[in-house]
């Protein structure tokens, strides 16, 4: 069969429609296909980005835990920061074994007898009463220092409880510090000494070294 130039035109018209609508049906379900899977990603992406942002949270709030847990602490560092440095530097720890100037002999009540007698001789030289001086002398020096010169070390000699010891080691480390930064805003020995005193009563009151022995079971 023979055909004509109108059908051949018709054939080539739905061939090329055919072609045209397979085109267009391919080209639109990639561009669908593309869109979901970017759709996809981007959730994927906001998703991530949402459990980034709980893990900061939760950072964050872990962190604060820690920051709190670690001024809780801060006082037990600094207690174990002072007890080796008293220890090392001191003349004598108050936690050697079988120290011989234990409560009630005669060596415990010589320490403690020094220590007293110690910041009322510091106290007198560095008020100017003994050997009285208009100038700065090596005595009102020494009076200003007699606390930590002669009292703490005294005191720590002894066999002294744990909450003493405690209080003893911090003096041990502050009173230098607090000796050498008044000076800069009161140049008086009198004062420096008076501020050695007051340290050493708060400390002491702190640590809870004036309680009565007894305060603490009846409660």
């Amino acid at each position: 069969a023979t055909t004509t130039g109108g059908e051949c035109a018709a054939r080539e018209v739905c061939t090329y429609t055919y072609t045209y609508i397979y085109i267009y049906i391919h080209a639109y379900t990639r561009t669908r296909i593309r869109a979901y899977t970017m759709m996809t990603m981007a959730m994927a992406m906001r998703r991530s980005v949402v459990l980034k942002a709980s893990d900061d949270e939760a950072g964050e709030s872990t962190t604060t835990t820690t920051t709190t847990i670690s001024d809780a602490d801060l006082e037990k560092n600094l207690s174990k920061f002072a007890k080796k440095t008293a220890t090392t530097f001191a003349p004598r720890s108050s936690t050697a074994k079988k120290n011989p100037a234990y409560k009630g002999s005669v060596l415990y009540t010589v320490f403690e007898v020094q220590a007293y007698a110690a910041i009322v001789v510091g106290g007198l030289l560095a008020f100017n009463v003994i050997a009285p001086s208009d100038e700065p002398s090596i005595a009102r020096l020494m009076g200003m220092w007699s606390v930590w010169m002669f009292t703490v070390p005294s005191l720590r000699a002894r066999d002294c409880d744990a909450k003493e010891k405690d209080a003893l080691n911090l003096l041990f480390v502050a009173i230098p510090l607090v000796n050498v930064l008044i000076p800069f805003v009161w140049k008086s020995f009198a004062g420096v000494f008076s501020a050695d005193v007051l340290l050493m009563a708060a400390v002491y009151a702190q640590k809870g070294v004036f309680a009565m022995p007894g305060a603490s079971d009846d409660a």
